[in-house]
C-alpha cells in the first residue's frame, strides 16, 4: 500500500503510509461533555449513595456483634448478701442497656447522613453558582493534585547498577583542519535545527519550520511529548552542546508524563523514548533519564497482553488497551516492530533487576525460532492472536529491517556471548543473500522485496541501512566469509550513492528502481520524495570506521551540503517533495530523527574512531547508543538484586 500522504518513521521502521487522523475517525470521536455536567454527575452520584447508606443501613439490634468488651460481656457475680463472698457465678451483663444503646447509634448515624446530605446540597448550588472558567481552575487544581501523587509514586529511587566501563564519549576531534571545519558546520546545522524547535515547537513532538509552529504525527497519539528533545539528547551531548542538554533535560524531568490518555507506536516509542532516556543516561550519569525509561517501559508491557505474546503494534498509555494498524495483514502485528524491542528492553531488566523486559523480548525470540519459514525468510506479518504469519511479504526495507539489525545487535551488546541471536541472523542473510540481492544489468547490487513467490526489483531508502549492517556483522560471519561481507556492504553503499547522485539536488528518493534502462531511480511522483532520513549516511559512517576509504568522508560531505542547501529554511530544516525537481516544494516538517541520527552520522563521520567506538558501543536503530555489556550471558544482570 503506498499513498502520496507521508507518514515519516525514523531508523528502520514502516514505509509511507497516510495514517492520519482521517485513517482512525474514531480516535478524534470522543465525546465531550461540559465541566458543570461532569460535576453535576459525581454529585448525583455521591447523593445516590447517601440515601443508599440511609435507607439500606443494617438494622444492628438484630444481629450478633462481636466487638470485644462492648457486649454481652461476662462477669463475675458477687453476692452480697453472703458478706461479699464471690460465689464464683456469673451474670449476663448489659443485654438491656445494649440494645437502648445501639437505637442511640443508630439515630447518631442517620442525623450524620442528613446533615451530610444538606451539606452536599449546599456544595452543589455554591458550585453551580461558579463560572466556567472558575470550575475549570478547580479541576486542574485537582488533577495537578493527582499528578504530582503519581508522580511521588513513581520516582521510588531504582537499586543502584554498576555502570558498564563507558568509553569513548567526550573525544573524537580530529586533528586534520579541513575535517575539524567540517565537524564544525555539522555542528551548527544541529545548533540551527535545535535552536529553531527550542523557539517555536518546544515541547511539541516535532517541528514545522516554515509555519514556524509545533508538529506530531499519530505514531505519538494526540500527546506533546516533546519527542524532538528526548530523540536529540545524546546527540548534543557528544557534539559538546551542554547548555541545550541541560535546557532538555530540565523539560524532561518537570513535564515528561506518561500517564496521558494516548495512543502511542510501541515500537517509535520504544526506539525513540526509551532508547533516548537510556543513552542520556549512560552518557550523563543522570538519574532522571533512567527513571523516565523505566516509567514509560511499564506503559508499554500491556500491549504484550495477547494470546502469543507477540506485542499489539500500538498502546494506550493510560488504559493499556492494545491494537493493530487497521492496514497490516489480516490484523497482524509487524516484524521490524516487534522485532525491534531487545536491546533496549535487555537494558532495562540489566538497570533495574526486573527480568520482566528481558522474557518478553526472549519469549518473542522462542516463538520465531520454532516457526517455519518460506525459503527461510521471515514474512513481515504475523498474526498475534493465532500465531501465525500474515501475507508472505519479505524486506529488508520498511516493514522487516530492523529486525535482522536487532538479532545482530543483541549478539554484538552481549559482548558476543548471545550466540542464538548470531545464528538466527546468519541464517536470514544466507537466505536474503539467496532470494533477495542481485545485480543490475548496469552492474547495481541492489536488495529487491520478495512478495508471494516473486522479486520486486525495487529498494527503499530504508533499506540502505543494510550496507552497514553487513560491515558491522563481516567480523564474525560463518565460513571465513567477512570479506565478502565487508565487500557486499561497499556495493550497497554505492548503489545507495548513486540514487543519491542521479537527482537534481543530490538528495535520495524514497524508493527507486531497477527495471529495464532504469537503474536507482524513482518512478513514482510519490516515491521522489526526501524526509531527512539517515540511512544512506548511517552506512558511510560503517564503512568508513571499518575501510578508512575516504571516498565515504566526501560522499558525507556532498550529503551534507546538499541538505544544508536545499532542506535548510530560517526555522529548520524541512524535507522535499521531489528530488528531481531544481525547485522543490518542502513538506515543512523537521524530523525528530533527522537531530537524532542525521545529523549524529555525519557528526561521527568526521570524527575520529575513539568517539563512541564500536568496541563498547551498539547503536540502537535511532542511532541512540548503549553500551556493551561484558556479561557471561545475557540473562544476568548488572544488578546484584538480580543475579
Amino acid at each position: 500500500m503506498t499513498t502520496p500522504a507521508l507518514l515519516p518513521l525514523s531508523g528502520r521502521r514502516l514505509p509511507p503510509l497516510n495514517l492520519g487522523a482521517s485513517a482512525f475517525p474514531h480516535h478524534r470521536a470522543t465525546l465531550r461533555l461540559s465541566e458543570k455536567f461532569i460535576l453535576l454527575l459525581i454529585l448525583s452520584a455521591f447523593i445516590t449513595l447517601c440515601f443508599g447508606a440511609f435507607f439500606f443501613l443494617p438494622d444492628s439490634s438484630k444481629h450478633k456483634r462481636f466487638d470485644l468488651g462492648l457486649e454481652d460481656v461476662l462477669i463475675p457475680h458477687v453476692d452480697t448478701s453472703k458478706g461479699g463472698k464471690n460465689l464464683g457465678g456469673f451474670l449476663i451483663h448489659g443485654q438491656g442497656h445494649d440494645e437502648h444503646r445501639h437505637r442511640e447509634e443508630e439515630e447518631r448515624l442517620r442525623n450524620k447522613i442528613r446533615a451530610d446530605h444538606e451539606k452536599a446540597l449546599e456544595e452543589a448550588k455554591e458550585k453551580l453558582k461558579k463560572s466556567r472558567d472558575e470550575i475549570q481552575a478547580e479541576i486542574q487544581t485537582e488533577k495537578n493534585k493527582v499528578v504530582q501523587e503519581l508522580k511521588k509514586k513513581d520516582s521510588k529511587p531504582l537499586p543502584p547498577v554498576p555502570l558498564p566501563n563507558l568509553i569513548g564519549i567526550n573525544s573524537g576531534e580530529p586533528a586534520d583542519l579541513d575535517i575539524r571545519e567540517k565537524r564544525n558546520k555539522i555542528k551548527e546545522m544541529m545548533k540551527h535545527a535545535w535552536d529553531n524547535y527550542r523557539q517555536y515547537g518546544w515541547g511539541h513532538n516535532e517541528l514545522k519550520p516554515i509555519a514556524r509552529k509545533g508538529h506530531s504525527t499519530n505514531i505519538f497519539g494526540n500527546s506533546q511529548m516533546g519527542a524532538t528533545i528526548v530523540d536529540a539528547l545524546d546527540t548534543l551531548y557528544i557534539m559538546g552542546l551542554h547548555d541545550e542538554f541541560r535546557e532538555g533535560q530540565e523539560w524532561i524531568d518537570k513535564n515528561l508524563d506518561f500517564s496521558v490518555n494516548s495512543e502511542v507506536s510501541v515500537f517509535e516509542v520504544n526506539i525513540r523514548f526509551i532508547g533516548g532516556l537510556l543513552a542520556a543516561y549512560y552518557l550523563s550519569g543522570q538519574e532522571v533519564f533512567k527513571i523516565k525509561a523505566v516509567q514509560l517501559a511499564g506503559k508499554l508491557l500491556p500491549a504484550f497482553n495477547t494470546p502469543t505474546g507477540i506485542p499489539w503494534a500500538m498502546v494506550n498509555l493510560k488504559s493499556g488497551v492494545g491494537r493493530n494498524w487497521g492496514w497490516a495483514s489480516a490484523g497482524s502485528s509487524i516484524l521490524a516492530e516487534f522485532g525491534t524491542l531487545h536491546m533496549e528492553f535487555v537494558h532495562l531488566s540489566y538497570l533495574t533487576g526486573d527480568p520482566v523486559y528481558y522474557n518478553k523480548v526472549m519469549h518473542i525470540r522462542k516463538l520465531l525460532q520454532k516457526m517455519d519459514r518460506p525459503n527461510g525468510l521471515y514474512p513481515n506479518y504475523l498474526n498475534p492472536r493465532t500465531g501465525r504469519w500474515g501475507q508472505h511479504h519479505t524486506s529488508v526495507g520498511g516493514l522487516g529491517d530492523s529486525f535482522y539489525e536487532y538479532l545482530l545487535k543483541a549478539w554484538l551488546m552481549s559482548d558476543k556471548m548471545d550466540t542464538d541471536a548470531r545464528k538466527m541472523y546468519d541464517d536470514a542473510i544466507e537466505a536474503i543473500e539467496k532470494h533477495l540481492i542481485r545485480k543490475s544489468n548496469g552492474g547495481l547490487t541492489f536488495i529487491g522485496e520478495w512478495k508471494n513467490g516473486h522479486l520486486e526489483r525495487k529498494m527503499g531508502h530504508l533499506t540502505c541501512f543494510a550496507g552497514g549492517m553487513f560491515a558491522l556483522g563481516a567480523d564474525g560471519s560463518r565460513d571465513d566469509k567477512a570479506g565478502h561481507y565487508l565487500q557486499l556492504g561497499a556495493e550497497i553503499a554505492h548503489t545507495c550513492h548513486e540514487s543519491y547522485d542521479r537527482t537534481t539536488l543530490k538528495l535520495g528518493p524514497e524508493a527507486f528502481k531497477f527495471d529495464g534502462g532504469v537503474e536507482a531511480v524513482a518512478v513514482r511522483q510519490n516515491e521522489k520524495y526526501y524526509i531527512l532520513r539517515p540511512e544512506v549516511i548511517e552506512t558511510y559512517w560503517y564503512m568508513w570506521r571499518f575501510t578508512h576509504d575516504p571516498k565515504y568522508r566526501q560522499w558525507g560531505w556532498e550529503a551534507t551540503q546538499a541538505i544544508d542547501k536545499y532542506c535548510r529554511v530560517s526555522g529548520g530544516f524541512s524535507g522535499v517533495k521531489d528530488v528531481y525537481s531544481s525547485s522543490p516544494t518542502y513538506d515543512d516538517v523537521q524530523q525528530s530523527f533527522f537531530l537524532a541520527e542525521t545529523l549524529k552520522y555525519l557528526y561521527l563521520l568526521f570524527s575520529n574512531d575513539d568517539l563512541l567506538p564500536l568496541d563498547n558501543w551498539v547503536f540502537n536503530t535511532e542511532a541512540h547508543p548503549l553500551p556493551v555489556l561484558h556479561l557471561a550471558n545475557t540473562t544476568l544482570s548488572g544488578n546484584p538484586a538480580y543475579r
